[in-house]
């Protein structure tokens, strides 16, 4: 059975949409069914029930409250097909269809319905206001083929559920790929009958909707084809109404959301059960990767207050290279065969940069320049670089238990590292007391290490590591860490995320020694923005400073060539 629903927007004509039987929030909130974009109407404002027993209005606690005639409702109310509902300045009226239509509205807006001769709905008499901003164009969840859609898709999942007890399943010893199969057999049956019954509307893809189903039940949902997609490179889940993607550079809101908070949190599972994690009340945030490597945060409630949330960092399928990296604009050739030197040279290099601006990749990049004979170990929070080398060993933290015991830090890491015989020591990350462990093994003849921080310059990193290394709980004298990184770190390599999208190593610093109290550096290489084009994109160049590295003559003592022309910048035609 099929339902009118008329709404009506303060000064505005009422409008009439088609539902089905069902449940249907109404709010100003994403995740809301039934959305009433007004500034009076609270995020999730009253439940509406549709049923052929008859329809039912509830007030969810909103701020303005709701109305029936005139008269304020403090629980379930009955509605007739005359009563007026009143939820802030928006009217609405809902009551039985008395026919359906002949054929499906192909339109995802249809027109109005026909219907018995009424009354029009009163326009309420407010004072016009502006509208709430809307920086980006979102689907409206009221539009009837939406819900509709929704509501198929609820019931099939159900009765998936039902038939197959996926959870039992999952627990018992069957392998994942008969799961899969069964699970497909199963949703392509249910569908079938569906359709059998005539209940599947015209304009709904039985194909799609069986992919749709079967990524939410067995995969990550929606998020499935986000993943296939290589343009894309960040995945935002913000509750289950709401996915932003990163597309070359763009943050853009998809039309793609969840069918309820328990959704989400079932991508969530599959994601973090395969390695170990979990995710609940006690512990509401968690880091995790993907099979492919990519990144993954996922934050719940009670913390998060607009339902789960999830925020992947997608890696390349294929490992990018330095020719990749010169093709984007990232930097020059004569940068990284620099790099690639004092990568030969077991100079210490950090990687700086701020959140997205690719330190990680970047780090896989100059990791791929040490030569294949040394014997490496990685330690990360989430295992993300990907060695082409022999000798690897990858080392990841651990989380705290159920009981928050058990921990492994990424500190105890790199003390573990230093027994391992490593030649090399790569920290995915430096964000606490690690730091003096690590510079404790820059000087200590773990020479050539790498790892990345967060800074906003070259010089920022030098007060950032100053900073970790009292988080380690050691009191030391301003004077002893500063001797510590001068000591350890040899180069600086900073890299930005533009106004543009794009991702740029700005600046290759050399840390030279400690002259008094201060840190000297000087800079090798730097980018220089001149503009912007009209379509937004940066102009610039990343040029040679005319500083000559300390270390330059050390090269032929180690065999290695490279020609002085690189650090003059008459000599440079720069690179946009």
């Amino acid at each position: 059975m099929n339902f009118f629903l008329d709404i009506a927007y303060p000064d505005q004509a009422s409008n009439r949409f088609e539902l089905p039987a069902g449940l249907y929030t109404i709010g100003r909130g994403e995740a809301c069914k039934i959305r009433l974009r007004h500034p009076e109407i609270s995020e999730r404002h009253a439940l509406l029930t549709l049923r052929e027993t008859g329809i039912t209005i509830e007030d969810l606690h909103s701020s303005n409250g709701t109305v029936v005639d005139g008269s304020p409702i403090q629980e379930p109310t009955r509605l007739h097909a005359d009563d007026v509902v009143g939820l802030g300045p928006c009217l609405l009226r809902v009551s039985p269809a008395v026919a359906a239509p002949a054929e499906a509205p192909a339109s995802p807006t249809p027109p109005p319905l026909p219907g018995p001769p009424r009354a029009p709905l009163p326009v309420p008499a407010v004072e016009p206001r502006p509208p709430e901003p809307a920086p980006m164009p979102a689907p409206d969840p009221a539009d009837p083929m939406a819900a509709i859609l929704r509501e198929i898709k609820n019931q099939i999942h159900g009765e998936l559920i039902q038939r197959l007890d996926l959870k039992r399943m999952t627990v018992s010893r069957i392998g994942t790929n008969e799961l899969q199969q069964k699970a497909r057999e199963t949703i392509r049956s249910i569908i079938a009958e569906v359709r059998r019954n005539q209940k599947l509307p015209a304009g709904i893809d039985p194909a799609r909707l069986e992919k749709e189903i079967y990524d939410e039940a067995m995969r990550l949902g929606p998020l499935e084809d986000f993943l296939a997609d290589e343009a894309i490179t960040e995945i935002m889940v913000n509750g289950p109404g709401q996915v932003f993607v990163e597309r070359n550079g763009r943050i853009e809101l998809t039309g793609q959301t969840f069918m309820d908070d328990e959704s989400v949190l079932g991508v969530i599972e599959r994601i973090v059960a395969p390695i170990g994690r979990r995710i609940d009340e006690s512990q509401p945030y968690v880091d995790a990767r993907l099979p492919d490597g990519s990144r993954v945060n996922a934050i719940i409630a009670p913390l998060s207050l607009i339902g789960p949330c999830i925020t992947i960092r997608k890696f390349s399928k294929r490992a990018l290279t330095v020719d990749d990296f010169i093709a984007f604009g990232t930097w020059t050739r004569s940068a990284a065969e620099f790099l690639r030197l004092c990568v030969l040279m077991r100079k210490n290099i950090v990687v700086a940069g701020g959140t997205g601006s690719g330190k990680t990749t970047l780090l896989n990049v100059l990791s791929g320049f040490i030569p294949p004979t040394d014997r490496i170990v990685t330690i990360e929070d989430a295992a993300e670089l990907r060695l082409v080398q022999p000798h690897v060993i990858r080392l990841e933290a651990r989380p705290p238990n159920i009981e928050g015991r058990g921990a492994i830090t990424i500190r105890d890491l790199v003390r573990n590292a230093l027994r391992m015989r490593p030649d090399r020591i790569i920290v995915g990350e430096c964000r606490s007391g690690e730091s003096l462990d690590m510079l404790q093994a820059m000087n200590t003849g773990h020479d050539g290490s790498l790892t990345t921080v967060h800074a906003n310059s070259p010089r920022d990193v030098i007060s950032r590591l100053e900073t970790m290394v009292l988080m380690s709980g050691l009191e030391l004298p301003s004077r002893a860490i500063r001797e510590q990184i001068a000591s350890a770190i040899d180069l600086v390599v900073h890299e930005s995320r533009l106004s543009d999208g794009s991702r740029k190593v700005t600046c290759i610093s050399e840390v030279v020694g400690l002259e008094g109290l201060q840190i000297v550096m000087q800079d090798l290489f730097e980018f220089k923005q001149t503009g912007v084009d009209e379509k937004g994109k940066v102009l610039g160049s990343f040029m040679p400073t005319g500083a000559v590295p300390t270390f330059f003559e050390h090269l032929k003592s180690r065999g290695l060539h490279l020609d002085p022309a690189i650090f003059d910048p008459s000599k440079q035609g720069g690179d946009a």
